[in-house]
């Protein structure tokens, strides 16, 4: 089965992200993989002190995760699968991609900012060619009726 990656993190346009690969992959029968990255930067403390944070990080992922799941379960009928690295998040994007060969795009939310559209999109728009897969930027700001109307 052809899966739709994104990748779940706290930035605002990653709600864009998931409703649009819950959407494209509810209308093409695919599924979700969501992908949340624990850069390895939280865990440079004492090694029990890191291993309380790292399972801290791991459960505030997986309270994240439940959300996002209950909504593609009850409005999209898709059961997203949660995968969570540890690692730079460009990197581990990378890895994910080329270790699972039924991801077919990667959805990644573009911020509204002035400021560019987000670190991931930037890094991973220079690394795109090196990609197995197309890349889909959602912009953050899109309404919900707008992305029923293109997915």
């Amino acid at each position: 089965m052809r899966k739709f990656l994104v990748v779940l993190d706290d930035s605002r346009e990653c709600l864009n992200a998931m409703r649009f690969a819950a959407m494209r992959a509810k209308n093409t029968q695919a599924g979700v993989e969501i992908l949340a990255v624990i850069p390895p930067e939280e865990f440079n403390h004492w090694i029990g002190v890191g291993d309380i944070m790292r399972e801290e990080a791991r459960e505030r992922i997986h309270a994240h995760f439940e959300v996002f799941a209950k909504w593609m379960r009850d409005k999209q009928g898709i059961d997203p699968e949660l995968v969570i690295r540890e690692g730079e998040p460009v990197s581990e994007i990378m890895a994910q991609v080329n270790e699972d060969t039924e991801i077919g795009v990667l959805v990644l939310g573009a911020s509204a900012d002035k400021k560019g559209p987000g670190p991931l999109v930037s890094q991973l728009s220079k690394n795109s060619g090196g990609l197995p897969i197309p890349i889909t930027i959602v912009p953050g700001d899109l309404s919900k009726e707008r992305l029923e109307a293109i997915t």
